[in-house]
């Protein structure tokens, strides 16, 4: 042997396909057991799917369940604080700035330090200018550019 040559365990065994198929034999037991085989999975596989369906249905109508009942009792709570006459009150006073008789309301306008005001701007010019571009072409790019977008984006603000 030479020194390369691998050792007989080791050493590449070419099968015949021909032979491997031909020492198979098939039975008629064996042929209607897989033909059952085959037809429990043709029967089964919707079957399953099926379930699979219905089981993420329930499962996304039970989490709907679930956030309903959430606002259910947020709501039921808010409904508890609104029958307290102090809430009521109190709501009335800021948002709507309601009063009791005899009472004196201060409402302060611009109470930031000077250093949080807005610095003063450039007067507004009086004087017409003309624009370098044609806003009607600009417009219907804009519009064009809207319409295609694929997000709406609402105002900021």
């Amino acid at each position: 042997m030479s020194e390369n040559a691998a050792p007989p365990s080791r050493a590449r065994r070419r099968v015949d396909v021909r032979e491997w198929l031909g020492g198979m034999r098939l039975s008629g037991f064996m042929i209607i057991m897989l033909g059952l085989v085959v037809l429990a999975v043709l029967v089964l596989v919707p079957t399953i799917g099926t379930y699979v369906g219905q089981r993420q249905r329930i499962a996304a109508l039970e989490h709907s369940v679930q956030v309903t009942q959430q606002e259910i009792a947020d709501l039921q709570q808010q409904d508890d604080r609104w029958r307290d006459p102090a809430y009521v009150t109190t709501q009335a006073r800021e948002r709507l700035y309601y009063v009791l008789p005899g009472e004196v309301v201060y409402l302060v306008d611009n109470d930031l330090p000077a250093s949080a005001q807005p610095q003063e701007e450039a007067p507004v010019s009086d004087q017409v200018q003309q624009t370098r571009t044609d806003w009607m072409s600009q417009l219907v790019r804009s519009v064009a550019a809207a319409g295609a977008a694929r997000t709406a984006t609402g105002p900021t603000g």
